[in-house]
Formats: structure tokens, sequence, C-alpha cells
């Protein structure tokens, strides 16, 4: 009885030092809407993101930095609504911060306050410290997020990994952000000797993408894992399910036994 009672315990920010302190990888995906949340939740995932990588997966936009504030809450509370045992944190998306740190807060916020997720997530090093300390001292939860920074990619000309040259910057943004009171940090995009490294050069725990096995956990974007996400498939996504599959063989049975007739059937009508 025990047990189960621990398994369906809701997971905090302290969970996730815990689990880096006794060796114990930490799963990750993203989310943005009750049924998936559910879906993911309920087979034991330790944290949720709702990832501005809605833009392109939800939204069909070319990049994340379209995505506003409006829609991240949205869809945070619809997987909010769903999670009873993982740890849900929020994208700040591309505007809501990065101007001053007066509108940062008010941001991060209307999104604590609107969607009552824990922590958010921000891309930056160095120059993020500041905020990241801030949000910190008012009770906001922080996940850092360096390396490839999607929200950057107008100025890094293209999608590139990090770290093939060495860790040295990397783990001072890592350190900065640490100090500045980070409970965790993604590492994306970067070479997997850097992000080792990395990881055993700061107390947090590293969530790589695209950042090799060396991390404290993992993190892959719910369509990518599971098929879903047909436009494209990059290197580091692998996939554990071809549902667009499946969903396309389903959706044109449906379609012939609509025109057929033998949709719906006696056994689906009422009498």
């Amino acid at each position: 009885m025990s047990v189960q009672k621990e398994a369906t315990q809701s997971l905090n920010i302290n969970s996730f030092q815990k689990m880096k302190e006794n060796n114990d990888k930490i799963t990750c995906l993203t989310a943005y809407d009750y049924t998936s949340a559910k879906i993911i939740d309920n087979a034991g995932i330790d944290l949720i993101l709702v990832g501005d990588s809605l833009g392109m997966v939800i939204n069909g936009y070319n990049s994340t930095l379209p995505v506003t504030l409006d829609e991240v809450i949205y869809h945070t509370k619809s997987v909010k609504r769903a999670v009873e045992r993982a740890f849900v944190v929020a994208d700040m998306p591309f505007g809501t911060y990065q101007t001053n740190i007066d509108e940062a807060v008010n941001n991060a916020v209307r999104l604590v306050k609107e969607t009552e997720v824990a922590a958010v997530k921000i891309e930056g090093g160095k120059e993020a410290a500041p905020l990241v300390e801030k949000l910190v001292s008012i009770g906001i939860g922080v996940m850092g997020h360096i390396g490839l920074k999607p929200q950057m990619i107008n100025t890094m000309g293209g999608y590139k990994i990090f770290g093939k040259d060495g860790a040295e910057s990397l783990i001072e943004d890592a350190k900065a952000i640490e100090e500045a009171g980070a409970f965790s940090i993604v590492l994306e995009g970067i070479s997997s000797k850097s992000s080792t490294e990395i990881t055993k050069n700061i107390h947090v725990p590293t969530i790589g993408i695209g950042a090799g096995n060396g991390c404290d956990g993992q993190i892959l974007v719910f369509h990518d894992v599971f098929g879903l996400f047909t436009d494209f498939k990059p290197k580091f996504v692998k996939h554990y399910a071809n549902v667009a599959e499946i969903i396309n063989t389903a959706a044109k049975e449906y379609i012939n036994d609509v025109k057929s007739g033998a949709f719906p059937d006696e056994n689906h009508s009422f009498k």
C-alpha cells in the first residue's frame, strides 16, 4: 500500500535534485493538451514541459518566435488539468522576458497565477542570470536553457551544434544560471563530451535534448517521439511509435465506411 502511495505522489523541485544525487535519470516530454498530458503522466513521466515548440507542432509556425504568452497560458491550463504526478514547467515565449526585468517578472507572474505552474523555462546563459535570480526570489521556480537557443535563431544564423571546441563558456553559463537559483538546466544541441563536462561541473540537474547521454535527464517533443509530426525529423529524435501512420490508416477506413454507408451501422445507432 505504501509503495503505491509513493508512486502517485506529485513531484516537486526538490525531487529532481534528489534524482541527480541518486543517479536516477529524469524523464521529460512536452505536452500541450489534456489528453496527451494525461497519457504520459499515467505512464510515469517525471516532468512535462509546455514548450513554445507548440508553435510548430500545434500551430504550424516555421519557428517558435510567433508563439504568444496567451497561447502558452491556454495550453498550460489544459495540461495542468490532466496531471497528477509529473512536475509541469511552462516556457516563457520570445518577447516576454528579453526587454527588461520588470516586464519579464510581470509576464512570469501572470503565467504562474493563471496556470498554477510552479516553474517557468527561459533561454539564456550569463545574461539571463539576473532575471533568474529575481524570479526565484519572488517564488517562481526557473528551468534554465543553454546551448542551442531556438528563440535566438535569427542571430545564430541557423541551427548548429555547440561545444565542439570545448565546454568552458557553456560551463560558465551553466554555473551563472545555477548560482542564480535555477533548479535545472536544459542543454540543447551540445556535443556529448561538452554536455558531460557541464553536468559534472554543476550541482543542479541537466536535461539534454540533442546533447548525448551524459546529462541527468532527457527531454523530447511529444509529437516527435510518437511520430505525429512529419514535416522533419531531427537527428537526435527516436520514434517510439508511428502514430501518424496509424491515424492515417484509420482515417481512410472511416472515410470508406461513411462513403459506402457501412458506418454508422445498427450497433452504432440509437433505436
